[in-house]
């Protein structure tokens, strides 16, 4: 594609995420321990957002900071925990004091939703949930129907339709063409998020050149037209993983858990680690320096 009809999408943190108003609805991107997109979450909380509608795939702690920060009003996803470290406990004390509204989903209607999203259909017809609680908890976004061809029950699954999607990528040219390895990690539903999404935000592990984009065209699963805002932020999924780059930073996910033993805690984490850093810089220099989290790094099997 021709360089000179594409635009720059490079920017910031913070200009990126001031663009999303109190009250938005954010597809968040990653899977439990890989890909949660950090960096813009730490943003969302200095900028302080709040009265927030997260859809989420199996989410850990990109949830349970926001949670943290009082910035859920309603959750709609899989799965919210921290995989084999146990529960997410901020989350939960919201969801137990009714600060959050909840919406569980199975796997298979999750999937269907966005996929109606990236079809730019209001819905998709889906068995999935039929006979299960979640589907009277839900009656604006799943409603039961008739198929006009054999009469049989089916269950209307309403598209995933948010203002905003973020995902924290591999790499990308400074357009928003946005390419992943050949070998991941891939039990999450990022691709599909991206191509539903209305305003989509990208974080990246690297900017590479146009040419290199050009050159493995097969690898760039989100093409620039869908990007709106592209920011370059090394390790920006940290402390989770960014897998073929880094592993997740066991000492301080556990970390985190230790200070959300009580929300006090919690809050003085996040005043030291996220409001105490205007810049991720800052954050960087607090955990370590980049020094001490490129001991996370793997052997890359994708060559950037």
């Amino acid at each position: 594609m021709r360089s000179e009809l594409m635009k720059s999408k490079l920017t910031t943190l913070s200009d990126a995420v001031a663009r999303i108003p109190a009250g938005a609805s954010i597809a968040l991107g990653g899977s439990l321990l890989r890909r949660q997109p950090m960096a813009l979450v730490h943003e969302l909380i200095r900028q302080q957002k709040r009265d927030l509608t997260l859809l989420t795939w199996a989410t850990t702690l990109a949830t349970d900071m926001l949670a943290a920060n009082g910035a859920i009003r309603r959750w709609e996803g899989i799965y919210a925990g921290f995989f084999r470290h146990g529960l997410a406990p901020n989350f939960r004390r919201a969801v137990q004091s009714g600060q959050i509204e909840t919406h569980d989903y199975s796997e298979s209607a999750f999937v269907a939703r966005f996929r109606a999203a990236a079809m730019g259909l209001p819905y998709l017809p889906s068995k999935a949930l039929l006979g299960t609680g979640m589907q009277g908890k839900s009656p604006e976004e799943i409603t039961p129907i008739t198929c006009p061809f054999t009469g049989q029950p089916l269950l209307a699954l309403k598209a995933a339709d948010t203002d905003f999607t973020l995902l924290h990528g591999y790499v990308a040219d400074e357009y928003g063409n946005v390419q992943w390895p050949v070998v991941r990690d891939s039990d999450d539903i990022d691709q599909m998020m991206a191509s539903a999404s209305k305003r989509l935000i990208v974080t990246v592990e690297k900017i590479i050149p146009h040419q290199q984009v050009q050159e493995r065209p097969a690898l760039t699963y989100i093409p620039h037209t869908l990007v709106e805002a592209l920011i370059e932020v090394p390790y920006a999924a940290h402390p989770t993983a960014t897998d073929g780059f880094y592993n997740e930073d066991e000492a301080a996910l556990k970390g985190w858990l230790t200070a959300s033993a009580t929300a006090e805690g919690a809050a003085a984490w996040l005043r030291e680690f996220v409001h105490g850093c205007p810049a991720r810089q800052d954050y960087v220099e607090k955990v370590g320096s980049l020094a001490a989290l490129s001991a996370l790094d793997v052997a890359r099997e994708f060559t950037v």
